[in-house]
């Protein structure tokens, strides 16, 4: 992660209010998802270029992008990205626009990259928030990443031994899903890959740790609850997965998932003895069938 300004850098002042030649906030661009992971692209100027020829003020050498593909400019009522008849389209906050107006905390999607604007009187200071952010989230789906997912359950393992409470561990992926994005595209395949952690989130308690475990892997470490109580959590979030409509761009995409569970016994001696069981169990589940719960060798 890097706060790069000495190369392609530009700046623009943001409006701070829907009037015109009103005090001016900054403003930048963070890179949250593909290369150049928390890049930050300070704003100023009149107009900023992005696409995947290099004379853009942003280039994104990806197929998926159009050589001009969208700009960012600034008018006296704020900053606005406008979508140059792309072939794959722009997005803020998963909603195709052709031009839109940019809100603090919005993420901008072009191609597979993903931007989070940041604007107001401080945004070094929410820069480095965003960095620390990204240290322990995942870019594209906004659950935690396996950094995370790690170091949590080791700390959850030790306070389970210590205080003799039950915990269980759940590992899944997605069926087919190189076939998914073969199939549908890899636009698609990011989609059910954020609606898939959508859902499992809301499914899950606070105290849950829902993560990208990696690719289309998913785990959730569920403190206080024993097998039996896992086992039931995993058929409910499968049966859900199942009942989904995942639709893209007008097309439906059939998805189901495959899950592993495991819970810390006598037999876990450690961290990585948990996640092996539970992964065991999921390869099981996958190899007798898919779109099934397994947590029993």
């Amino acid at each position: 992660m890097r706060d790069d300004n000495q190369d392609t850098i530009v700046n623009l002042k943001v409006d701070d209010t829907q009037g015109p030649k009103t005090r001016h906030k900054d403003a930048c661009l963070v890179v949250i998802y593909g290369q150049d992971l928390g890049r930050k692209y300070n704003l100023v100027g009149r107009e900023l270029r992005i696409g995947r020829a290099t004379t853009n003020d942003i280039c994104l050498s990806q197929d998926a992008v159009s050589r001009e593909h969208a700009h960012v400019i600034v008018d006296d009522f704020g900053i606005k990205i406008r979508d140059n008849d792309s072939t794959n389209g722009t997005y803020i906050n998963d909603n195709k626009i052709h031009e839109a107006y940019l809100r603090d905390g919005d993420l901008v999607k072009i191609g597979r990259a993903i931007f989070k604007f940041l604007s107001g009187d401080n945004i070094e200071s929410s820069y480095h928030e965003e960095i620390f952010r990204l240290s322990t989230v995942d870019g594209l789906t906004q659950v935690f990443n396996r950094r995370y997912f790690m170091e949590t359950i080791e700390r959850e393992l030790s306070r389970a031994r210590r205080y003799d409470r039950p915990l269980a561990l759940l590992i899944f992926d997605i069926d087919h899903f190189k076939r998914c994005n073969d199939t549908y595209g890899h636009r698609a395949g990011d989609y059910v890959l954020r609606r898939m952690a959508e859902l499992v989130t809301a499914r899950a308690r606070k105290v849950d740790v829902v993560a990208r475990y990696g690719g289309e892997e998913f785990a959730v470490i569920l403190p206080e609850i024993d097998i039996r109580g896992a086992e039931t959590f995993a058929e409910k979030v499968r049966g859900l997965v199942e009942a989904e409509t995942f639709a893209f761009e007008g097309r439906k995409i059939p998805v189901t998932i495959s899950i592993g569970v495991a819970e810390l016994d006598s037999a876990v001696a450690n961290a990585d003895d948990l996640i092996q069981t539970a992964d065991r169990r999921l390869y099981a589940a996958k190899t007798g069938g898919r779109n099934r719960v397994v947590a029993k060798d």
